[in-house]
């Protein structure tokens, strides 16, 4: 039925397209239009329409109509992409089924806050220390893309901490509170003048969680300040502070997850549970750094950015005490040369590089009930991760859009046992230096249909956390993922862009899979699984039904929807004796259809609506066992007051309003068929804002 409906709105739309006169599309300057989308992680801003590349942006306006406490709800609405959160601040997020190698946290995907990498040296992200009200804005940029980006055969995300279309100087505190002990504040302030701009962000986030062990805190700062001293330089601060805690109630099986999904992970005759243990995870993380643009001439610049990040990370876990101490310093850096103005062939040559380094010291202990108690193994990791990359983009005849790039990546570590083998134990790795090429194309038929097209290499290195899992034991075998993806599709708006609609196909082979295994102990370890086949197709659509006005009573209507639909399956993956190619891929849905409406009423009145369907998905990789479907509905409503320069809103909203019984974010391949880890059913939250 999904595949009819976009067959059908295709056609119509195309029609109505090429029916327009060709004099239609200069008639811009009598038509009232939406703020056009625009890229920016490609090194300089561009219409998201001709990019040839799989991209979803998230502006100020749609994340506001979320619940605000959490990133989840407004990331799934971008298909192919799927965030977990198992309870409250434990996050995970993939892209076009990353997830496989994530037990927790964000890996195979890389991340840059505003412009500066986000993503450590060994792979890992800790996105849950961002406060989802301080975010104006993300980009996804989907499928391997490590020709400007370096390792990844996920995706890159792009937050952004500032929205550029508001460049007013402002100061506004909200506070909303909900179900479960949720109490989210904060505050900001923007001011803007002539040569600056900075912006304060300060949040207070806690919350009791639905389940048993479960409690959450977090308070947040975040700063940026943009300097101009002149036409020709500018320079940029960004940073934040991130204190977090949380506890982990760990996983349940079918039967416990049936009877009462409350539960934490219960002790076992030899493995304690998760309140005995007190399980929990405490971090703080200090993270910034500086963005420097320099013009050198018309034609020619220069953008450099340092940056720095410090973690301070305690885990009480079922079988240990874990505590990391982790350091990452870097620098990006690239030139920009811009053909002539008056060219027919618009063109522009990149040239750069980004490096980075982290030293970990991870530190295990006995865990006696959340007491940190003799030492078990204490380690150290340097990794250092840097690449060289190279992008040529050229316009012809405002027709043709093409992008050639290539980026030189190297990768290694060394590793030290401490205790208890001192310096007996010594590894120092450093992976082959791999080629990542990309191609792309697309070509504008006319102002507002455009064919793309690209090919592009993905790679990616196991993490700190796959070479050094949390069974202790170095994995110097774990080998690096490869593969090569093929994608193309269209882009197709109507005359005045409230209507658009974005479609792609995709067939990405990844080699040597990285893969997580549980041991009966609830600790795991990595393999490489073989491969895996992924083609997919994804589609997102809005149409303003009643665009905004200001007379009628209803003053807009916005209907969009996005569908995620793959067939992702293992090749050659045989593990322990068993062969598992064929079966489905572990921890990814087949389908995952996205639906919402957001209305706009006389005196500042709004209501909001989301559907989110996702199907069935195996929690093993033999596929024996399954997480059932779940039918999602979210409601919110609201008031805004605006008076001159002042502002006041007030909203109320709902989460699963079906009372849907689910797990949002299950343990795979947990020994023990513990998978479960049960989200909230029905629940509720309401706050209030004020800007001046």
């Amino acid at each position: 039925m999904v595949k009819v409906y976009f067959s059908l709105l295709f056609v119509f739309s195309v029609a109505s397209v090429f029916a327009q006169k060709p004099s239609d599309t200069l008639k811009k300057d009598s038509i009232k239009h939406l703020k056009e989308a625009v890229v920016t992680g490609y090194l300089q801003e561009q219409p998201v329409i001709s990019v040839p590349a799989s991209v979803s942006i998230l502006n100020a306006e749609q994340l506001k109509l979320q619940p605000g406490a959490s990133l989840v709800p407004a990331l799934n609405t971008v298909p192919g992409v799927r965030m977990e959160e198992r309870s409250p601040g434990s996050y995970r997020l993939s892209i076009r089924g990353s997830l496989l190698r994530s037990p927790f946290g964000v890996r195979d995907v890389k991340i840059y806050f505003d412009e500066l990498p986000f993503t450590d040296a060994g792979g890992n992200t800790y996105l849950n220390a961002i406060d989802a009200n301080s975010v104006r804005g993300l980009e996804v940029l989907k499928g391997p893309d490590g020709s400007l980006f370096g390792a990844n055969s996920g995706g890159v995300v792009l937050v952004h901490p500032v929205d550029r279309h508001n460049d007013s100087s402002y100061q506004s505190l909200g506070f909303s509170g909900g179900s479960y002990g949720l109490i989210h504040q904060t505050a900001s302030v923007q001011n803007h003048s002539a040569n600056n701009q900075l912006n304060l962000d300060e949040a207070f986030q806690t919350a009791a969680g639905y389940r048993q062990n479960s409690n959450m805190d977090r308070t947040y700062l975040q700063a940026v300040d943009k300097m101009t001293f002149s036409q020709k330089d500018q320079l940029k601060f960004i940073g934040f502070f991130s204190d977090l805690n949380y506890e982990t109630p760990g996983g349940l099986t079918l039967s416990q997850f049936n009877a009462d999904p409350q539960l934490a992970r219960l002790a076992t005759k030899t493995i304690p549970g998760s309140i005995q243990q007190k399980a929990a995870i405490r971090q703080k993380i200090t993270y910034g750094g500086f963005v420097n643009e320099w013009l050198l001439s018309d034609r020619l610049k220069n953008v450099t950015s340092i940056f720095g990040t410090y973690v301070d990370f305690v885990n009480p876990f079922i079988t240990d005490y874990e505590n990391r101490y982790e350091g990452t310093y870097g620098l990006r850096s690239y030139f920009e040369w811009s053909g002539l103005p008056n060219s027919s062939i618009k063109w522009k040559l990149n040239a750069g590089l980004e490096w980075q380094q982290t030293d970990y010291d991870i530190n295990n202990y006995g865990n006696r009930s959340g007491v940190r108690d003799t030492a078990q193994t204490l380690d150290q990791i340097n990794t250092n991760q840097h690449f060289f990359f190279t992008r040529y983009l050229a316009d012809i005849n405002q027709r043709w859009h093409l992008e050639a790039a290539l980026s030189l990546n190297f990768y290694g570590y060394e590793f030290r046992n401490v205790y208890p083998n001192d310096e007996l134990n010594f590894t120092n790795r450093h992976f082959t230096p791999q080629l990542m090429p990309r191609i792309a194309a697309s070509y504008q038929f006319n102002a507002n249909f455009i064919w793309r097209a690209s090919i592009s290499r993905g790679y990616s290195t196991p993490t700190t956390a796959e070479i050094r899992p949390t069974d202790h034991a170095i994995n110097n075998g774990l080998q690096a993922e490869d593969g090569w993806n093929y994608e193309t599709g269209f882009r197709l708006r109507n005359l005045d862009e409230s209507m658009y609609i974005d479609a792609s196909v995709f067939f990405y082979k990844l080699n040597n899979a990285i893969v997580p295994q549980q041991l009966a102990n609830g600790t795991s370890y990595y393999v490489n699984a073989g491969g895996t086949s992924q083609p997919g197709f994804e589609a997102e659509f809005t149409d303003w039904l009643i665009k905004r006005n200001q007379s009628e009573f209803i003053r807009g209507l916005q209907f969009n929807v996005s569908v995620t639909l793959d067939k992702f399956k293992f090749t050659d993956y045989t593990n322990n004796g068993a062969n598992y190619s064929g079966n489905p891929l572990t921890g990814v849905p087949e389908q995952v259809i996205v639906t919402s409406l957001q209305a706009r009423f006389p005196n500042g009145f709004y209501a909001f609506a989301d559907y989110n369907y996702t199907s069935k998905l195996p929690l093993n990789d033999a596929n024996t066992a399954f997480a059932g479907a779940y039918h999602l509905v979210q409601l919110k409503a609201g008031w805004d007051i605006v008076s001159h320069r002042t502002r006041f809103g007030i909203f109320a909203g709902i989460d699963n309003l079906l009372n849907q019984k689910y797990s949002l974010g299950d343990d795979l391949n947990a020994v023990g068929g513990r998978y479960y880890n049960a989200a909230a059913p029905r629940n509720y939250y309401a706050g209030v804002n004020f800007q001046f």
